[in-house]
């Protein structure tokens, strides 16, 4: 069964820095497009960044320059690279997988990690 499982959430001071993964099994995952999302309490979930099959990149404007995304296709990964977090990146930090079929799309989610950045 397809799963994302993504890890390295806590609990960080303003200005630091965390690396979040997100572990794909049981999907061909070169071929998905992968994106981070973040919901904080009573807000909806929104995109924070993406990166296509073919590595383009897109960003949130709230966190360009502050965050990257990559993958490692060879160990099925995507990773977000956050620096200079601030209070207002406090959410839970979801990985998201789709691929667009000839009919429909194929789209999963992980179960989140939480990401709490003090002041």
């Amino acid at each position: 069964q397809a799963q994302l499982v993504e890890s390295g959430g806590g609990l960080v001071q303003a200005g630091g820095s965390l690396r979040l993964s997100c572990a794909a099994s049981q999907i061909t995952f070169h071929a998905y497009d992968m994106e981070w999302y973040r919901q904080a309490p009573g807000n909806q979930r929104d995109l924070v960044a993406a990166i296509t099959s073919g590595e383009i990149t897109n960003f949130a404007d709230s966190v360009k320059g502050r965050f990257t995304i990559s993958r490692d296709n060879a160990k099925n990964m995507v990773y977000l690279q956050m620096y200079s977090l601030k209070p207002e990146d406090t959410a839970v930090y979801y990985c998201k997988g789709h691929r667009r079929l000839a009919v429909g799309e194929l789209v999963y989610w992980g179960q989140g990690t939480q990401v709490t950045v003090s002041s």
